[in-house]
């Protein structure tokens, strides 16, 4: 057993067992003792947190391929969390071609995920936190958000289903971004009753348009081994922009950095030792924040999806702010440990733990309440709409073959020369020769706008698009982020500049060979406006439609830009 290590054994067993060749039981009982000892983190200090954020409503393990285009621009480029691939494992020292190398990076993913298997999956986390809480006295499981939204079955339930598992696996505190998709008198409604006692909602950043009421706490204060620990929320300051305003029409959101700053004074004043943000700014919002707001020890981060191994430590005038962001689709588990003596942080550990389904066992508590939740919906997410021959996956800056089989779908079905996709950063990855089955798609497309739409466009209005979206995308300032992915586009090429400035980014757009004309309207499908009263079919009907019809996915040629002044980025594979 000295020439191989436990993954590779386990991999090996599954081989043989599936093979029919029979293995001692011991040596099977030592695989697993091995697997569990993956898992195994010594308990340190006397404040434990534990960090989950954009699971998007992923109950059952998944596949998930990281970015290999992240990019960073002016004071980001080249600095976590814009370093894809080898750039990424060697700033880190994490070890290539091992279990941790497949979790954090694109690289060699098709046949990695063969060999490691599925990630995330509630039953599988749950028994993970359980595991770690019985390690350390009065730990805390803090979700990030972006939780109730991103599966069928969340969409079908409006979010109870993803409610009755945060109950079910122990979370203690939480903010939000997706939720408020949901409404915000759905949103009120699981706050004040199903988490009543339970889980503490929290936000700073989130008032009534009227008087600027607080619309849920701002923090909330524990004590821990003696220890006061101040949890303070953030959630997506830009809810209203990024996503219909009428869901929310009565409250503001918004980095509110000022108000930030009174918050962390008022829970010191109280007495907290330890000074933690919730935050679902993004990594590059959380980054600037922590430079500029001072009094926080550590930031948990979401929102943009970012899996960064290790925090990074930011100077502000009065000391220093640990800077993490743990990933996304339950994919992984962050453990923040502070050492704290005298009412002062002398220490800390951090690491962030991938989920491999194959290594932890399922939690039967949590594995019976996700099987009684799906049971309804089953026969209807098991159906089989077509099979993909090549990998399907969503993530990376400017397109991805999910959204490329999508943009295609519209153009066909809709007769339009050019096709959008929104650049969110949810949906999970499909292997070469999966079925592609309703539960994958609505995987990519279960939002609460769905609806696929058709308009005449000039020229002129589809690069104010292109510009606004890389504006949000690239902006050198964070604060003016939105920190989803870039518009993907069908039809169109063009090229892009993301160094470039507001309105000059984007030029030589070409459809079929000829320049685009500024006056001249164009045919363009799309899905999931922000506009209040748009209709149209849901794009899961039509791209469901469409799936059946083809019945067989051919590999994706993916439509990207011509990019611009990124030689040498570490953003780029």
């Amino acid at each position: 057993m000295s020439n191989i290590n436990r993954r590779e054994f386990l991999h090996t067993l599954a081989i043989a067992s599936a093979s029919g060749f029979a293995l001692d039981h011991h040596e099977a009982l030592a695989a697993n003792d091995k697997a569990s000892a993956h898992y195994d983190l010594a308990r340190f200090g006397n404040v434990h947190l534990l960090h989950m954020t954009d699971c998007h409503a992923q109950l059952k393990p998944i596949y998930f391929r990281e970015p290999n285009v992240n990019i960073g621009v002016a004071n980001s480029m080249g600095q976590p969390p814009h370093l894809v691939g080898e750039k990424l494992l060697k700033h880190f020292g994490v070890k290539p071609g091992g279990a941790e190398a497949h979790a954090f990076t694109y690289l060699d993913f098709d046949r990695a995920a063969r060999k490691y298997g599925k990630v995330g999956g509630f039953a599988h986390l749950a028994t993970l936190v359980k595991q770690l809480k019985a390690g350390r006295s009065g730990a805390l499981l803090l979700d990030g958000g972006d939780t109730w939204q991103g599966s069928a079955t969340a969409l079908w339930t409006k979010g109870q289903d993803m409610v009755e598992a945060a109950l079910e696996l122990g979370v203690d505190i939480m903010t939000g971004h997706w939720e408020f998709t949901l409404g915000d008198k759905r949103v009120k409604e699981i706050v004040d009753n199903d988490f009543k006692g339970k889980i503490d909602f929290i936000a700073q950043n989130v008032q009534t348009t009227d008087f600027g009421d607080p619309v849920f706490p701002p923090y909330v204060m524990k004590e821990m081994n003696g220890v006061s620990v101040a949890i303070i929320g953030q959630a997506f300051p830009y809810t209203p922009i990024a996503n219909p305003r009428y869901f929310t029409p009565e409250w503001s959101f918004g980095i509110k950095e000022a108000e930030m700053q009174k918050t962390v004074d008022e829970v010191r004043s109280k007495g907290a030792s330890v000074v933690v943000l919730l935050s679902h700014n993004g990594m590059d919002v959380d980054l600037k924040l922590a430079s500029r707001v001072t009094g926080i020890d550590a930031i948990l981060g979401g929102h943009t999806h970012d899996g960064v191994p290790k925090p990074v430590s930011v100077k502000n005038r009065n000391g220093i702010t640990l800077v993490t962001n743990a990933g996304s689709n339950g994919k992984f588990l962050g453990v923040l440990d502070f050492d704290v003596k005298s009412n002062k942080i002398v220490d800390f550990k951090y690491r962030l733990m991938p989920i491999f389904a194959n290594l932890l066992p399922a939690d039967r508590s949590m594995d019976a309440l996700i099987t009684k939740m799906r049971a309804p919906y089953e026969a209807k997410l098991s159906e089989k709409l077509a099979v993909s021959e090549g990998l399907l996956y969503r993530r990376g800056n400017f397109n991805g073959t999910i959204d490329q089989l999508i943009l295609d779908g519209l153009m066909e079905v809709k007769g339009a020369e050019i096709a959008f996709s929104p650049g969110f950063r949810w949906g999970t990855t499909l292997l070469p020769g999966q079925a592609i089955t309703m539960e994958h798609l609505m995987d990519q497309t279960a939002i609460t706008y769905p609806y696929s739409t058709v308009n005449e466009l000039t020229g002129e209005t589809i690069k104010t698009i292109l510009e606004d979206v890389a504006d949000n995308l690239f902006n050198p300032d964070p604060y003016y982020q939105q920190g989803g992915d870039m518009v993907r586009v069908g039809g169109l090429s063009y090229t892009c500049d993301p160094n470039g400035k507001m309105g000059g980014r984007i030029s030589a757009m070409m459809l079929k060979g000829k320049p685009i004309d500024a006056g001249r309207k164009y045919k363009v499908a799309g899905w999931a406006p922000v506009a209040e009263g748009a209709t149209g079919e849901p794009i899961w009907e039509l791209m469901a439609t469409y799936l059946r019809d083809k019945k067989t996915i051919q590999p994706k040629i993916l439509n990207l830009p011509t990019l611009i002044g990124m030689k040498g980025n570490a953003g780029i594979a």
